[in-house]
């Protein structure tokens, strides 16, 4: 599957969005969009091109989308992830357009000139996932499997075999456990 660089940031940006999320764990049930400043930091990380002044009903609608997105990690299907995500792309209003700014190549947005935030990622995160949908590959969106971590990434490895949302951590932390756990046991 080809994957293109604005669909690659698209996938980070909802990636980390998703993992903002207050019920999530690793969160320590803290909300990382409580605040204006989270959301310009948000932003400003993922470089989110033609965003104005931030407002707290920007804040609002971002959290929104957020849950949305949060239900598109959980569908256990095609058909429910399609839906989800036709819901988020129409109520963004998308209006698809070729664009090269910043020193990238052509690319295309898919949310309309002068849109909200909260529409820009919902267009185009939107699409970005979309595309997974489209190319049977949606059990590509995962949740990590370690019993303490449930954050979402997209598991872009070639075989489809990632299991942890970061290896050197809790894929390393679960497979120093087990390596414990059978010495423990050799050692009777």
């Amino acid at each position: 599957m080809l994957i293109t660089h604005d669909t690659r940031c698209a996938l980070d940006a909802v990636v980390d969005l998703v993992n903002t999320a207050p019920d999530e764990e690793g969160s320590d049930g803290v909300d990382g969009l409580s605040l204006i400043a989270d959301l310009e930091d948000f932003v400003r990380e993922h470089n989110i091109s033609g965003v104005s002044a931030l407002t707290d009903r920007d804040l609002s609608a971002v959290r929104g989308i957020r849950d949305r997105f949060c239900e598109v990690f959980a569908a256990k299907d095609a058909a429910r992830a399609a839906a989800l995500i036709n819901e988020l792309v129409a109520s963004a209003g998308t209006t698809p357009q070729l664009t090269d700014h910043d020193d990238f190549d052509w690319h295309v947005h898919y949310f309309a000139p002068g849109a909200s935030v909260a529409d820009h990622l919902a267009a185009d995160c939107g699409m970005a996932l979309a595309f997974f949908v489209v190319a049977g590959e949606q059990e590509r969106l995962r949740r990590c499997e370690a019993p303490d971590c449930r954050r979402a990434f997209v598991d872009l490895s070639r075989n489809r075999s990632r299991r942890y949302c970061d290896s050197r951590t809790c894929g390393n932390r679960l497979h120093v456990a087990a390596y414990r756990a059978r010495r423990k046991e050799a050692a009777g």
